[in-house]
């Protein structure tokens, strides 16, 4: 028979959260980057805004790859968790939305427009994981 240990798994998905967080809120930060170069870029910037704007873009991709695994493993760890079954962090829209969200970047306004959405749905993912950390860390 297996022991379970609420308080382990509670600290476990807490982990995971932070994590979680910690990716989302390094997204957000590329993400208003590539969106000020962008902006400089769309008002007649030379080709280094353009290039900064992609390098912030690249950046905030590879922080939406990372956040994607940690919000899996951050779901993983909730069904752990046995006081908060009805609980779960439904991350298939943003898991969706961040792989859409780099292929084909056509036009510039085009990439503001994606920029602008990224933006919106990683901020609604930090607002939705940090309710849920609270709700871990008030739980004794």
């Amino acid at each position: 028979m297996a022991y379970y240990d609420a308080e382990r798994e509670r600290q476990e998905a807490v982990r995971a959260g932070e994590r979680a967080l910690e990716s989302l809120r390094d997204a957000e930060h590329y993400l208003g980057g590539a969106r000020l170069w962008g902006i400089v870029d769309l008002f007649g910037g030379s080709g280094l805004s353009g290039l900064v704007k992609h390098v912030r873009i690249g950046e905030a991709s590879r922080c939406l790859e990372r956040a994607k695994s940690d919000l899996r493993l951050f779901q993983k760890e909730l069904r752990d968790v046995e006081a908060i079954q009805n609980l779960q962090i439904d991350i298939g829209g943003f898991l969706t939305f961040a792989d859409f969200f780099f292929d084909g970047l056509i036009a510039d306004w085009l990439v503001q427009s994606k920029i602008q959405n990224a933006r919106k749905q990683v901020a609604d993912a930090i607002a939705q994981v940090e309710w849920i950390l609270g709700s871990l860390r008030n739980m004794h």
